[in-house]
């Protein structure tokens, strides 16, 4: 640090003025500061001087020092306003308005002309020359803007947004040149702040997470991803240190993150270089010069410090070591050291309200000699220290539950010796601890498991922890407290034991007197009544100190009582343990005063009561600083010593021979019971094996006896079951019969309703036929009679009209062909029908004939009606042949008679007779054809009968075939 600078007043309410701000100018030599009062001074590093330039009467919020005029500077204050100030003249030189909310960060284009002021809400591009707005960048309020700056050495605006996306923009067309992309899954930040090297082409961007992306803006890539200590939990500015020697690619990067800490890193190597700040003296803000010579930072309790980078660089950039040492004089130099003073002079500075004959004020800062090793025992691992723990908890009395836990491990400097815990994990279930939930039956199984290995392993790591009856109490707060990191529970159980149990198992397997002794001494020096009252009934501090200490004050605490009074002891030295016990007991006086019973008193040690525990903790304070030191168990207690790292130390602090004696004891005592729980095992097997045979004899026996009932029952089941089956086929003969007789009853009933309606169909068809030749015989004697009156109505026409004759004659004759032809049409139709119907009268014979076949299934009978089917047909088909033989014949006959008589006409009108004669001859041949006429109907009517009586023995056939088949199935 080259100086530190604080701005305090004086008076009656002497205070510190905070600074806010800093920045400095393009040469780097310059450095502008404001405070939360609106002062502006302006600190001249080369001639070691400052001077106060403006009072704006409110906070600013972000400063420029880089314009193109040098002494002008650009201020963002609290009314979201922006002015620009000149440094020599002191006058304000322009005031911009535009901004809704408060301005975040000022960016000025390399050549001082422009700027970009930046809100969560908007962005504006100002003019500096004219000083008016050029442009103004709107955004949605659900996105935001982080930061919208120029990129070094370039024409391109940078904007970053509140949902990670980063936009480049062309500065003279304000056009979109390109967006980054998204990062990559599993690496995803949200954004809060960033840098870029002089070059512009490295960008690195960083939020609420120990990890930094490394953006390459000519590749728009992200090319690599660092991973800060685990200390660094979230980054709050960044800032790259600028190097002459690098072209502007710098590879140096500052990070602040939360724990108020700036640590500086090699991004190319990911190397830790050096940091600056520290938990006491943080740093809330800074800036780094263009010439990377010195880092400005406002520190967390307002002041200014400056430092040197080439002090800071000098570590990394030293070279090797000589290989000539020499040896020198320690006490010398460490007089010589103490003799060292630093005096930082600035020159008188013009202060308006100080007059100008002001002496110049002379600091002397001497280096002390102890403050590294107390800041050192101070530090605690996570970025903690003890001294603001401290304060923290005297105000507000406990610590942040959310953070307890993490505080805890810092106190006791866990070490987390995995590999260690691991090998004592792996030898097992401890002996001791076998039975433990016959002992402690705790509900929770999953509680049961762990409270049993946290056991298992300190007693593998002492062989006392497996003789202490009371360790599993001292334990298991810690174990339900941290069931679910094993580690962790047995590290904070090792360290309570190591350090705050100091000297309690000197005396094992009794009590430690030694402790007991100090608690009592304590109480006899702050209450010697209560000592008296307690002695009186014979109550020592094994009933009122001990139920306390070994239970860590479980017993009659509730949590969160428990956990503040931990709070308390693990922040302080081990000896306020003591302090603790002795303050229980003596705030609990009034109601210890009122016990007259020792079993009053050991109940009220066992229990909880009605107690403020905090009055219990500040009277432990009381004690820690009102205890004489003959007395007080500080200085009879060693300081905290936390477990070391890899390996866990060795504890043998107790009696070995008394728990070596214990443990051979206990061993051959076990080694006893297993060989009498073998023993009285082998005896209950051969008891069990016993009554097992005697159980399986009485079995055996009462099986037989069982099978042989069984048998017997059997037999006569078999027996009932075959009388039974008798009688059931006797039935089911008798039913079978019954449904034979009723099978052919219906068959007979079935056979007889198709012969009548075969019998039916017969005599229909008959009836049909009878009506048919009834109506044939009817129109032939209708035709008859009008061929007779024909015949006469000629002969009374040949009377009446000769002249006539031979047309009429001619007219008969055509009269009498087509009465012929019809009639034998006629005759045609008739043997057609009747041959249609025969055919009908066979086909239906067939089918009663199959149907029978089909039911009865019998052999000989179908054979013997297909050849009596085949002579009907036969016969039928002879007799068929004969009618047809006969009507052919008949037709012959018929047309031979036509024939005669055509040629008898042709003759007749060929000779000339006399007329009598030619009338005559008619006559003779009309009574001729009369007489053919009758001949044929007498043929036609005995050619009927012949038919009827063909059908009638077919008839008669077939009625007798049926009447055989049904003897025949009967008889089969």
């Amino acid at each position: 640090v080259l100086v530190n600078v604080t701005h305090s007043t004086t008076g009656y309410h002497s205070k510190t003025i905070r600074f806010l701000n800093v920045a400095f100018d393009s040469s780097g030599d310059s450095l502008l500061a404001g405070d939360h009062q609106g002062n502006i001074y302006v600190f001249d590093l080369n001639g070691n001087r400052f001077n106060l330039v403006q009072r704006t009467t409110q906070a600013c919020t972000a400063l420029a020092f880089n314009l193109r005029r040098k002494t002008e500077f650009l201020v963002a204050l609290a009314d979201n306003s922006i002015k620009c100030f000149d440094t020599e003249t002191k006058e304000l030189v322009s005031w911009m308005r535009g901004h809704e909310s408060s301005v975040s960060s000022i960016s000025v284009h390399g050549s001082g002309r422009y700027a970009i002021t930046t809100s969560p809400d908007t962005a504006q591009l100002w003019d500096l020359d004219t000083f008016q707005r050029k442009r103004k960048l709107n955004v949605r309020h659900s996105v935001g803007i982080q930061k919208v700056f120029f990129l070094p050495l370039s024409n391109t605006i940078l904007s970053c947004f509140k949902d990670n996306s980063v936009f480049a923009w062309e500065f003279d067309t304000l056009q979109c040149k390109y967006q980054l992309p998204t990062p990559v899954e599993g690496s995803l930040l949200l954004y809060k702040v960033f840098a870029v090297t002089r070059d512009g082409r490295i960008f690195v961007a960083g939020g609420k997470s120990n990890h930094l992306h490394l953006w390459c803006l000519e590749s728009k890539q992200l090319v690599r991803i660092i991973q800060m200590p685990t200390k660094v939990r979230a980054v709050r500015h960044l800032e790259f240190l600028p190097d002459s020697f690098d072209g502007g690619s710098n590879q140096i990067l500052g990070v602040l993150s939360q724990d108020n800490i700036m640590r500086f890193i090699n991004i190319e190597t990911c190397k830790l270089l050096f940091d600056i700040g520290s938990y006491e003296e943080g740093i809330s803000a800074a800036a780094i010069s263009p010439n990377g010579r010195y880092i400005a930072a406002v520190m967390e309790n307002g002041s200014l410090n400056l430092y040197s980078v080439q002090a800071l660089t000098q570590e990394v950039n030293k070279p090797p070591p000589p290989l000539l040492k020499v040896v020198e004089d320690w006490s010398k130099s460490k007089l010589e050291t103490n003799k060292l003073t630093v005096r930082v002079a600035p020159e008188r500075s013009e202060r308006p309200w100080k007059s100008r004959g002001s002496k110049i004020e002379t600091r002397t800062l001497k280096p002390q000699a102890n403050a590294a090793l107390e800041n050192k025992e101070n530090e605690l691992p996570g970025g903690l220290n003890k001294k603001r723990l401290q304060a923290l908890l005297k105000g507000f009395g406990e610590y942040p539950e959310k953070y307890r836990m993490f505080v805890w491990r810092s106190l006791l400097q866990l070490p987390e010796n995995h590999g260690a815990f691991s090998s004592l994990v792996d030898k097992g279930t401890h002996g001791a601890f076998v039975q433990i939930q016959n002992e402690y039956p705790i509900k929770s199984r999953k509680l049961l498991r762990v409270l049993q290995r946290t056991l298992s392993a300190l007693a593998h790591w002492s062989a006392i922890f497996g003789e202490t009856p009371y360790i599993p109490l001292l334990a298991f707060p810690f174990v339900k407290l941290f069931q679910n990191n094993q580690l962790i529970c047995f590290e904070v159980v090792a360290t309570v034991v190591v350090n705050f149990c100091q000297h309690w198992f000197e005396y094992f397997p009794n009590p430690p007197v030694n402790v007991l002794s100090m608690v009592e001494n304590i109480l006899a020096h702050h209450d010697k009544e209560l000592l008296q009252h307690l002695v009186k009934y014979n109550v020592t501090s094994q009933v009122y100190a001990w139920p306390l200490l070994e239970t860590l004050f479980s017993e009659v605490l509730t949590r969160e009582e428990w956990l503040k009074v931990f709070d308390n002891i693990f922040s302080n030295h081990p000896s306020y343990f003591l302090m603790v016990v002795v303050a229980y007991v003596t705030c609990s006086r009034a109601a210890l005063l009122h016990c007259n019973q020792i079993e009053d008193f050991e109940y009220f040690f066992h229990h909880r009561n009605n107690l403020d525990i905090n009055v219990v903790i500040k009277e432990a304070y009381h004690l820690m600083e009102s205890t004489p030191v003959d007395i007080h168990p500080q200085h009879m207690l060693d300081d905290f010593i936390p477990l070391t790292k890899g390996q866990y130390p060795v504890f043998n602090k107790y009696p070995k021979f008394i728990v070596d004696y214990q443990t051979q004891e206990r061993e051959r005592i076990r080694q006893d019971e297993i060989t009498y729980l073998r023993e009285r095992q082998l005896v209950h097997e051969l008891e069990a094996k016993a009554l097992e045979r005697k159980v399986e004899d009485e079995a055996w026996y009462r099986k037989q006896e069982l099978l042989q009932e069984a048998e017997e029952q059997r037999r006569k089941m078999l027996l009932e079951e075959e009388e039974r089956l008798a009688e059931q086929r006797q039935r089911l003969a008798a039913v079978k019969r019954e449904l034979q007789v009723k099978e052919l009853q219906l068959l007979d009933a079935a056979r007889r309703r198709f012969l009548k309606y075969q019998q039916d169909q017969r005599q229909m068809e008959l009836k049909r036929l009878e009506d048919e030749i009834a109506r044939k015989a009817s129109i032939r004697e209708q035709e008859t009679a009008a061929i007779s009156q024909d015949i006469e109505v000629r002969r009374m026409e040949l009377e009446s009209q000769r002249q006539l004759f031979e047309q009429r004659l001619n007219r008969d004759q055509e009269t009498v062909m087509q009465e012929v032809k019809g009639e034998i049409d006629a005759s045609r139709r008739k043997a057609d029908l009747e041959d249609h119907l025969v055919q009908k009268l066979v086909e239906v014979d067939g089918e009663e004939k199959q149907k029978a076949q089909m039911v009865k299934a019998l052999a000989q009978s179908l054979n013997y009606g297909r050849d009596l089917c085949f002579e009907r047909e036969n016969e039928r088909e002879r007799e068929r042949e004969r009618m047809r033989e006969r009507e052919r014949e008949k037709a012959r006959s018929v047309n031979e008679k036509i024939t005669r008589m055509k040629k008898k006409r042709q003759k007749g009108g060929l000779l000339e007779k006399p007329p009598c004669c030619g009338e005559w001859t008619r006559g003779q041949e009309g009574r001729q054809q009369k007489a053919e006429l009758e001949a044929e109907q007498k043929a036609a009517a005995a050619a009927d009968g012949h038919r009827k009586q063909v059908l009638e023995e077919e008839m008669k056939d077939a009625l007798e075939l049926a009447e055989k088949t049904q003897k025949e199935d009967g008889c089969f």
